[in-house]
């Protein structure tokens, strides 16, 4: 897996969603629960950016519709979505957030 920089820790805020683009790939990064959190910013059900919904219990819900989607799986918990969002491996480096939008062959 190639990790890269998407931003540094200092930038994010707890709760607080921000959007990255690794590789071309859309990503929400999530910091909560004493954690970082990388899963890809389009929800499955619309396409709309998830990184300007809300945080809550390990989730991010889609603004639009209010599907919500578990930040360690991707799994969404209700309706209208029902398919899961890619989540990517994250590395903490000092002050350097690592995502991996790739996969090993």
């Amino acid at each position: 897996m190639a990790f890269v920089k998407a931003c540094a820790l200092s930038e994010l805020e707890s709760d607080t969603p921000k959007r990255v683009e690794i590789d071309g790939t859309p990503v929400s990064l999530v910091k909560t629960e004493g954690e970082v959190f990388a899963i890809n910013d389009i929800c499955s059900h619309a396409n709309v950016s998830l990184s300007e919904g809300e945080v809550e219990d390990c989730a991010i819900e889609c603004w639009l519709h209010g599907s919500s989607f578990d930040l360690r799986t991707g799994k969404p918990s209700g309706l209208p979505a029902t398919r899961p969002v890619p989540v990517y491996p994250v590395q903490i480096q000092g002050d350097d957030v690592l995502v991996s939008v790739t996969q090993e062959s």
